[in-house]
């Protein structure tokens, strides 16, 4: 019987990752941080890089969860895609890590790591995917620029979306980011 929270000790992990990478993150930091033994670890999660598989998708299942929630709850498909821009800038250190693991994992590893890129390709195809969805309804309801391409445009808003994360990771202020944020949803609108 484990004698630990493994979803508590797996934040932990995903806190620590975020803060150090995977190379700059040592056995016994993640440890320390998540309040287990070695040989728990090893037990529950394997090595060091299969937890960080563990941490890297349990990251982005919560972040996309986040995201989709702020996508459909809004009043209109343009206010949701807004509020996702929005939330993101004003509050770039969500989910309670440092920065974003997801964009940190592409930064350290690019297309290197087979299993690393598997995993943000999957997450990043699940939200270009819905930001597709929410772009069609915004042209039909008449809040998007009807010549624009659905699917590039989602593609654009994601890469929006990362390069925010890349710019908060880098001390953008919550004031910037804001402002591209806002430059960015102009660019939906502008043919209208």
């Amino acid at each position: 019987m484990k004698e630990f929270d493994r979803e508590a000790a797996l934040q932990a992990a995903i806190v620590t990752f975020a803060a150090h990478g995977f190379e700059g993150t040592s056995t016994d930091e993640l440890l320390g941080a998540m309040k287990i033994g070695r040989q728990s670890m090893y037990d529950t999660f394997g090595d060091k890089r299969q937890l960080y598989l563990a941490a890297l998708r349990k990251y982005g299942a919560d972040s996309l969860a986040a995201t989709l929630a702020l996508l459909e709850r809004a009043a209109s498909p343009l206010a949701g895609i807004e509020a996702v821009l929005l939330d993101f800038a004003r509050r770039p250190r969500r989910l309670g890590t440092s920065s974003c693991l997801g964009v940190s994992s592409i930064c350290e590893f690019g297309r290197s790591d087979a299993d690393v890129a598997a995993i943000n390709d999957e997450f990043g195809k699940l939200l270009e995917k819905a930001f597709e969805r929410r772009v069609r309804a915004a042209i039909e309801a008449g809040e998007i620029d009807e010549t624009l391409n659905a699917r590039e445009v989602a593609r654009y808003l994601a890469i929006t979306l990362c390069g925010m994360k890349v710019g908060a990771e880098a001390g953008g202020s919550p004031v910037h980011l804001t402002s591209v944020a806002r430059l960015a949803l102009r660019t939906l609108t502008a043919g209208r």
